[in-house]
């Protein structure tokens, strides 16, 4: 497992968006009214697919608003298809069926893979924040791909964007100072549940392939971050985790709002990795 600390321009800030020129189309792949994602098509039938979960406390959040600026035109515009993945939310729904969400949005794509245009041999998890832990959950848990029709061997990778809540208990006893409630009204109290809505606590094998897992400089994010890829590096998957300077919500937000900026470090850093992860 690599860690890399990587510095974060202040002059970002405030930087405008990347024009997007083509408007997404948006899919129902469930029946309620959340359960819907935007698709931006790719160049080829061939492009990889990038599919971004967001993030908000897992009560909040949109697929539409909360994917970041620049996402969408920087890897449509290395030819990628990209699609953005609404879920429901708490406390509507449990934790265990916004997992079951994103995996059936993955599981829908796949099986349109062909009309929708892009390669179903190389798709990419992405998420911020919740999204993190969502994403997470998924590629350590088989169940919930098996679940929608798809398995973990076929995910190519899965990029986290400052996910805090990899390992639940341990987040919630060092997270009620700030947000005890969100954490409660997701994971509830039950250990045993806490223990399977875990990310870090299922990473005995089968998991995804390649991870890439950043964070900023946030304490609890990045000991949740170090200990999830340890847990999956000693099961076998390749593991990347790397840091960003920025700290508080402020980091924690912009690592979302400026990943694919050109002129944001990671943005180079996370095209590297998955071009490599789809060149093996």
């Amino acid at each position: 497992m690599r860690k890399v600390l990587i510095l974060l321009p202040l002059l970002l800030a405030g930087m405008p968006a990347l024009a997007q020129s083509v408007p997404p189309h948006e899919i129902a792949y469930g029946a309620t009214q959340l359960q819907k994602l935007d698709f931006h098509k790719g160049v080829s039938a061939g492009a990889p697919l990038v599919v971004f979960v967001h993030g908000g406390g897992w009560k909040r959040g949109d697929k539409g608003n909360a994917t970041g600026d620049e996402k969408v035109a920087h890897f449509t515009g290395r030819g990628f298809a990209f699609a953005s993945v609404n879920y429901r939310l708490v406390p509507g729904v449990t934790v265990e069926q916004q997992a079951q969400d994103v995996a059936d949005a993955l599981g829908y794509l796949v099986q349109h893979a062909r009309e929708l245009g892009f390669d179903p041999g190389k798709v990419v998890l992405m998420g911020h924040s919740a999204g993190a832990h969502l994403a997470a959950l998924v590629a350590t848990d088989p169940a919930y791909l098996r679940k929608a029709g798809w398995d973990l061997e076929r995910l190519a990778g899965v990029v986290l964007l400052d996910g805090a809540a990899y390992d639940v208990p341990a987040q919630m006893a060092d997270g009620p100072r700030v947000m005890g409630g969100t954490y409660q009204a997701a994971f509830g109290s039950d250990p045993a549940r806490q223990r399977v809505l875990s990310p870090t606590l299922q990473a005995g094998s089968p998991n995804a392939r390649d991870f890439l897992i950043l964070h900023v400089q946030r304490e609890d994010g990045a000991r949740q971050s170090e200990a999830l890829g340890r847990a999956l590096e000693a099961a076998g998957a390749h593991v990347t985790v790397q840091g960003l300077e920025g700290r508080g919500l402020r980091g924690h937000m912009a690592i979302n709002r400026q990943l694919g900026h050109p002129g944001y470090p990671a943005t180079a850093v996370v095209d590297r990795w998955i071009d490599g992860v789809l060149a093996r």
